[in-house]
């Protein structure tokens, strides 16, 4: 008896799983066809973007995307083929359901995918510029889903989270084709400033890789201990980072010997350090030295006395001076 149940089952089991052939064939079939057109859908969209000149990272990661969403949706139709007593609102919920579960489970994940995105199409930088985010400064060689890759001036591979570089601030170092350079330098007190300036600014014109428009300048920016403190600007083109340390290399080393062969002073701090020595009353001419030392004609017995408190004693030595 149980046995014969069990084989009523088995036959029920196997005239189910052949009616469905055909329609799992079928959904086969779709799926297939929806592959090869999430292929095309692909280049296309990533054509389109191209031509409306996005980037190469933008337009590989919204071909991507495009691509996914017609795939999903071909999975979804041969779903619904395959199994007819599957509705497609059934199949929506149960994405629903999954969907939020995924995103508390990969809320990072999504949240650098979404960023990334959003960077692909607003493009506050593309690939080649060299940007400055948080610690980290170099070239940017790709922009993938889940970060931006940078290659620092020491080459290494620095991975940033899309997110990161969406929410806080960079630096864009190569937006511009110019970029402004300065450093400091001191000249004398007694250096006369407009020859200083004039000297400078020649100096500068005659550097390798400074641009003439903007012209380079020298401004005064205070009164040091040294001298007189002045800043020295100039322009480059390309802004990237070599040309502005060859730009600063020659620029320096032109205007300092330019200085030096106008007799311009270029001064550094001094200190003078006075040593009174006040252990020994021999030592010095008291009456002179009076740092540390209490005023009257005995002052190493009136500082002894006011070391041990006793005011009185030392306002009686004060006025026999």
């Amino acid at each position: 008896m149980i046995f014969t149940e069990a084989l009523g089952r088995l036959e029920d089991l196997g005239r189910s799983a052949v009616a469905l052939l055909p329609g799992l064939a079928i959904a086969l079939a779709l799926f297939v066809i929806g592959l090869l057109v999430a292929k095309g859908v692909r280049a296309a969209v990533r054509r389109a973007a191209e031509l409306r000149d996005a980037s190469l990272g933008s337009a590989s990661v919204l071909g991507r995307i495009a691509g996914g969403v017609t795939v999903l949706v071909s999975f979804l139709v041969a779903a619904s083929v395959a199994f007819p007593s599957v509705s497609a609102a059934d199949l929506f919920n149960l994405l629903g359901i999954g969907g939020v579960a995924i995103g508390f489970a990969f809320r990072d994940v999504l949240q650098n995918l979404l960023a990334g995105i959003l960077i692909l199409l607003t493009r506050p930088f593309v690939i080649g510029d060299q940007i400055r985010a948080g610690s980290h400064e170099g070239t940017v060689e790709d922009v993938w889903v889940r970060a931006t890759v940078l290659r620092t001036y020491d080459n290494q591979r620095v991975l940033i989270p899309n997110a990161t570089l969406f929410v806080d601030k960079i630096t864009v170092i190569t937006a511009h084709d110019k970029r402004r350079l300065a450093f400091p330098l001191t000249i004398g007190n007694g250096d006369d400033i407009r020859e200083a300036r004039r000297v400078i600014v020649e100096a500068l014109r005659g550097t390798e890789g400074v641009l003439a428009d903007p012209p380079p300048e020298a401004l005064v920016t205070g009164l040091g201990a040294a001298g007189v403190d002045m800043m020295a600007r100039l322009w480059i083109d390309p802004p990237r980072r070599r040309d502005a340390i060859d730009a600063l290399d020659y620029a320096i080393s032109n205007v300092k010997e330019a200085l030096t062969a106008a007799g311009i002073d270029l001064p550094y701090p001094t200190s003078q350090v006075l040593f009174h020595d006040q252990t020994e009353e021999t030592d010095g001419a008291r009456m002179r030295q009076r740092e540390g030392w209490p005023a009257g004609s005995d002052p190493l017995r009136a500082r002894w006395q006011v070391a041990r408190g006793d005011e009185a004693a030392g306002r009686l030595t004060e006025e026999r001076t």
